[in-house]
């Protein structure tokens, strides 16, 4: 079975910065693409950023500038550097990665429990 667990959400000053992990364990036999998305209380998830197991990245345009998506393949782990936080950055940030588990040919997307990001003005 396969698992994401999130950290390093909470309640930061707007301008403040907070860096969200997101590791992945279980029986897994490789990740493909990784990322950040999030949900703001009545409004629909949204894609913040991803990350290709190459490397390359996706942002939102809200977020250009100001967020950074990395990942550390050896530890199965992405990471969301968020620096100049604004209010309307407060939501639930979800982790997802497409994830093809042990004795097993395809990807299936997982999805983490949610970490709260709160950004006060």
């Amino acid at each position: 079975q396969v698992r994401l667990v999130e950290s390093g959400g909470g309640l930061v000053q707007a301008g403040g910065s907070l860096r969200l992990s997101c590791a992945a364990s279980g029986s897994i036999s490789s990740i493909n693409a990784m990322g950040w998305y999030r949900q703001a209380p009545g409004k629909q998830r949204e894609l913040v950023a991803r990350i290709t197991s190459g490397g390359s990245t996706t942002y939102t345009d809200s977020v250009k500038g100001r967020f950074t998506i990395s990942r550390d393949n050896a530890k199965n782990t992405v990471y969301l550097q968020m620096n100049s936080l604004k209010p309307e950055d407060t939501a639930v940030y979800y982790c997802n990665a497409d994830v093809r588990a042990a004795y097993t040919v395809q990807y299936t997307g997982y999805w983490g429990q949610g970490t709260q990001v709160t950004v006060s003005s």
